[in-house]
């Protein structure tokens, strides 16, 4: 869903809490305290009042739109170009899309990343699985940082280890109080791969080597070849790519704190690439916990 589709299917302040309403009760308000249905519309207002437990609310209680003082539609609106922004969107021109101040567009769109959280993805991955890692820094400038060394000998930013299904979904989370070694990713491997069913392909690092105790392993040794047949990690670089190109160009600096609200808005956007039609409705269903 476009700009143009929100504003067309989304004109006013009542057609989108009728809209949030139908998603979340569907069209019968249930009282998020005590769970009740026996309730009553209060006068010109989109609350309703508990007749059992003596209190009102609204649809936005306990979702992402929680507190919120701005009109839903810009809400609406802020979910669809964060989600037709391939590479991201930064804060700043989140806020001139919108026409609000930059600190109301950073919370808008930490709380839609909330929605995108890969705690929701919970299938196993299987079948060819690629594995790799990447670390996300800023580039040393002339004169400091000059120890900042790329990649695996670098101190001073953060790893990331994804694993992606050959054309399917991506996995990926930061390694920022992790060491990188075969304990760790073992374990990342038990905690998200069906193993039974599971081919693995990593490079040549010696972190992975403990792998195949338990797992049908493939190795790329990058100083030789970089594809042999079906064995190579070009899937998971491909979206190592796009998860850099949008911290370098878009967002320029991300906290070690946020980093993973970060990552899962670009795996969620990866996830759903093939099926955008649904993903406006998906990423409101998650906004308001309808989906377990």
């Amino acid at each position: 869903m476009n700009i143009i589709d929100v504003f067309e299917q989304f004109p006013t302040q009542e057609t989108c809490i009728k809209h949030l309403e139908n998603v979340r009760w569907n069209n019968v308000p249930t009282c998020p305290y005590c769970k009740s249905q026996n309730s009553t519309p209060e006068k010109n207002s989109i609350r309703h009042h508990c007749n059992n437990c003596n209190t009102t609310y609204s649809v936005t209680v306990g979702t992402i739109f929680h507190h919120t003082h701005l009109p839903i539609q810009k809400w609406f609106l802020a979910v669809s170009i964060i989600l037709n922004a391939k590479k991201g969107l930064s804060g700043r021109q989140l806020a001139r899309d919108l026409k609000v101040n930059k600190d109301t567009a950073w919370r808008i769109s930490m709380k839609i990343r909330e929605a995108m959280c890969q705690k929701w993805q919970r299938d196993l991955l299987t079948g060819i699985v690629e594995m790799d890692e990447t670390f996300v820094g800023g580039k040393p400038r002339k004169g400091k940082d000059s120890d900042i060394k790329r990649g695996r000998g670098s101190q001073k930013k953060t790893p990331v280890v994804g694993m992606v299904e050959r054309n399917g979904k991506v996995k990926a989370k930061s390694f920022k109080n992790k060491p990188l070694n075969a304990k760790n990713l073992s374990a990342l491997v038990r905690e998200n791969c069906d193993i039974e069913n599971t081919i693995m392909m990593t490079d040549e690092y010696r972190g992975y080597m403990s792998l195949k105790k338990f797992v049908d392993h493939k190795v790329v040794d990058h100083n030789v070849w970089y594809v042999n047949g079906d064995i190579h990690t070009n899937c998971i670089e491909s979206f190592w790519a796009l998860l850099k190109r949008g911290i370098v160009g878009q967002y320029h600096k991300v906290s070690a704190k946020h980093l993973n609200k970060y990552i899962d808005e670009f795996a969620y956007r990866f996830n759903h690439r093939k099926n955008t039609v649904g993903l406006f409705d998906l990423t409101i269903q998650r906004g308001l916990g309808v989906m377990s």
